[in-house]
């Protein structure tokens, strides 16, 4: 870990993947990803004790993605509370993972696999081709980075990467973990760009159905 050169926020961390020069995620062993998971979890144990509300853990790939280096890190960023996008998450009486992947598992239509006690299916209404949830399976009793759960994730997120590639090359990606009841991580390759319909109507126009990208990635 080292601060970021570049930093948005008061405390702002760049986690190394590896010591070896890979360009990737989809480019670590199965030992590197547990140690970023490591890493990760000391430096949120370390932004509680120091009195930070939210820690947004995050994966920006290649230069569209807004990755500067191209050594394979990720991003920590400190922040006195959860942000927007994780408290429209929090709304609500039932938890909308729950039933997603409940929905998810029922069809199978987008499901790409499921493994050790966690799901990935390609999102449904993605904003982009190839979007992914990744989340546990069962609802989680504590956040995701004290999960036992957390180093298994970033392996599928691994892999997750591994299969787009085989299937459009390298490509860059953005990913995050939202630290919400249910947590989880969204993965976003990022093949088209965002306009005018995107940014100011809200409204995405992803060319790619999740079935066939989820059809994809399982073959």
């Amino acid at each position: 870990m080292v601060p970021n050169l570049y930093p948005i926020f008061d405390r702002h961390e760049v986690v190394v993947s590896t010591p070896r020069h890979v360009r990737s995620f989809a480019d670590l062993t199965e030992e590197e990803t547990a140690a970023v998971a490591t890493a990760w979890r000391e430096r949120a144990e370390a932004a509680r004790d120091a009195g930070f509300g939210y820690v947004h853990a995050l994966l920006n790939e290649g230069r569209e993605a807004g990755a500067s280096l191209p050594h394979s890190h990720s991003q920590l960023a400190w922040l006195p509370e959860a942000p927007p996008a994780v408290v429209a998450e929090t709304n609500g009486g039932e938890c909308a993972i729950c039933a997603q992947l409940d929905a998810e598992l029922a069809s199978g239509e987008r499901l790409v696999l499921e493994r050790n006690d966690l799901v990935l299916v390609a999102a449904y209404g993605g904003r982009l081709p190839y979007e992914l949830l990744l989340a546990p399976r069962e609802h989680p009793t504590g956040g995701g980075f004290e999960s036992e759960l957390l180093a298994p994730a970033l392996g599928l997120v691994s892999e997750a990467l591994r299969r787009l590639h085989a299937v459009e090359g390298p490509v860059p990606v953005n990913a995050w973990l939202h630290d919400t009841r249910h947590w989880h991580m969204e993965i976003l390759p990022r093949l088209t760009v965002f306009a005018g319909i995107e940014l100011g109507a809200g409204i995405y126009v992803n060319s790619l159905a999740p079935e066939v990208a989820a059809g994809a990635l399982r073959d």
